[in-house]
């Protein structure tokens, strides 16, 4: 999804404008749409050709309140576009997809695995990942960093569920088809198959790592045996929860990674910065999350009458909070449309906010700051070296292509020659 300046082009028609449609975000501009929106229409109704419709809310105050309110806006009915029109098979079954308190019943156990305390033993592995992430630029080629970073979480996110390092490519794969099925570079077949595809293929995997195999010294075990408020989860819901945290791993951290390596190769000055003071790496790295809001929207439906920004809300009805348009509101955000590492405050909702807020952000937050630092240790400078592609979805804003070459900083080499040679060892 192209990042732009608050320019407003004169023939905006919002009648005229699909935010359904996937394509729209690889090609297309929607952030002087929702610049309009947040203006003119802050709840804006689209109905499709097929009937049916969303209302799309733009303001961080309306995004946050709807995201906030489960009592008002309820999440059992699927928190994508993609179940729009339909009951998704996981409502109340996982995490993501209930409300309190069955919603409380599951999070408040995995918090306690989850929080930057219980991780903080992870560090030295991730900073390791970090470094075989790295570890082709001292070959002084193209690196493709899209592809990357896409890698990169897998490689943490898989090493905690306990899977085998050499299922996190086919993992990877299978979990950006099911957040692009209409990409194509990622299909496999019609987009209806490629995602009934990717979700059957996803979930036989992880069923068959369910059960008491699964050891308890992995998320997938912590699953299996915890207490869920006075019960022990099913098979199904272990492996629904299973999925979204395999799929979370694929969601905001990768796309966060290249669009904010993509900004500060487009800002060289916020870069200069981020090498220069090391006390940077933690605002730049929440200054990369709002300015990629990787994880576009989320869906929520009415549970009563109701009314958004003084519009009508029919029970039932399907509401799109917007991140990328909340997380550029004039109103929160000084100079939005400017990328700066030093930004503060910055109260982004790139992981959502109230009951939902993404419990993976702990960890996403350890890896980024490990990755971002050492970029910013180990390399001088980046730049591209082909065209940047975006990925066709409209729940990812994500980068599928980003050839880059770098300049490394003087030590650098021995660093990343060291990951280098540990990746060619026989596992």
């Amino acid at each position: 999804m192209r990042i732009t300046s608050s320019g407003l082009s004169a023939d905006i028609d919002l009648d005229a404008i699909d935010l359904f449609d996937p394509g729209f975000y690889a090609t297309g501009d929607p952030h002087p749409v929702w610049k309009l929106m947040r203006e003119k229409a802050p709840a804006h109704r689209q109905t499709l050709p097929d009937g049916r419709s969303f209302l799309s809310v733009t303001r961080y105050a309306d995004v946050s309140a709807v995201l906030r309110d489960h009592t008002r806006f309820t999440s059992r009915r699927g928190t994508v576009l993609s179940v729009l029109g339909s009951t998704d098979p996981a409502g109340n079954k996982m995490l993501a997809a209930s409300d309190p308190p069955v919603h409380t019943a599951m999070r408040e156990p995995l918090n306690r695995v989850m929080s930057f305390t219980a991780l903080e033993a992870q560090k030295p592995q991730v900073k390791r990942l970090v470094h075989r992430m790295l570890a082709p630029l001292a070959d002084g080629g193209t690196f493709e960093l899209a592809a990357a970073a896409t890698a990169f979480p897998m490689a943490f996110t898989g090493l905690l569920m306990g899977l085998p390092e050499e299922d996190l490519g086919d993992l990877a794969r299978l979990a950006t088809m099911a957040v692009a099925p209409e990409d194509a570079m990622f299909q496999e077949g019609e987009v209806g198959g490629n995602l009934v595809t990717a979700h059957h293929e996803l979930f036989e995997y992880l069923a068959e790592r369910v059960g008491p195999s699964a050891g308890q010294d992995n998320l997938i075990g912590y699953l299996v045996g915890m207490d869920a408020g006075g019960r022990r989860l099913r098979h199904d819901e272990i492996v629904f929860n299973s999925y979204s945290m395999l799929l979370g791993a694929n969601a905001t951290t990768p796309h966060s990674i290249a669009a904010t390596i993509l900004a500060l190769i487009e800002h060289p000055e916020q870069y200069a910065r981020l090498r220069e003071d090391p006390e940077l790496v933690a605002p730049a790295v929440e200054e990369g999350l709002r300015w990629a809001s990787p994880a576009n929207h989320f869906l929520r439906h009415a549970v009563t009458d109701t009314e958004i920004a003084g519009t009508p809300v029919r029970r039932g009805e399907a509401v799109v909070a917007w991140i990328g348009s909340a997380n550029r509101d004039e109103s929160v955000f000084t100079d939005p449309y400017r990328f700066d590492v030093g930004r503060s405050p910055n109260r982004h909702l790139a992981f959502g906010w109230g009951p939902h807020y993404c419990i993976g952000a702990p960890l996403a937050r350890i890896a980024l700051r490990l990755l971002f630092g050492e970029l910013a240790r180990l390399v001088e400078r980046l730049e591209p070296t082909g065209e940047v592609e975006h990925l066709t979805s409209n729940f990812i804003a994500g980068i599928k292509r980003m050839p880059v070459v770098a300049t490394l900083r003087a030590g650098a080499d021995e660093v990343l020659a060291a990951a280098n040679e540990e990746t060619r060892v026989p596992r």
